[in-house]
């Protein structure tokens, strides 16, 4: 194998790119979902926004891009509630269930207001 140095990165797809700037603009302790990204951009739909978050979505806050039911994503549970927490997203928290994110509440329809 090749030395990593040697290897240059693949270019970010413009796509992937106008994704990613849509979830660094979400404010803290608001959410998009992945629907709610694909319409405000006007292209492409859920699963392509979710494939954009799960390849590149690390150097943004990736927890303020979610399902539209408000679940967690899964294996990202644990990191993500301390994100929210830090914030004070709007969660649910039945007793004895998983959190979940209260989507009423945390829902950002991309506006200032």
């Amino acid at each position: 194998m090749g030395r990593m140095e040697n290897q240059e990165l693949p270019e970010l797809p413009a796509y992937a790119e106008r994704v990613l700037q849509v979830a660094e603009q979400i404010p803290p302790s608001r959410v998009m979902t992945y629907g709610d990204v694909a319409e405000w951009l006007g292209e492409g739909g859920p699963r392509q926004v979710g494939r954009v978050m799960a390849l590149y979505g690390s150097s943004v806050p990736w927890w303020r891009v979610v399902r539209a039911d408000g679940t967690l994503l899964p294996g990202h549970e644990h990191r993500a509630l301390g994100h929210y927490r830090a914030e004070g997203t709007p969660l649910r928290e039945p007793e004895g269930g998983p959190a979940r994110l209260d989507m009423r509440r945390a829902r950002w329809d991309g506006t200032d207001g």
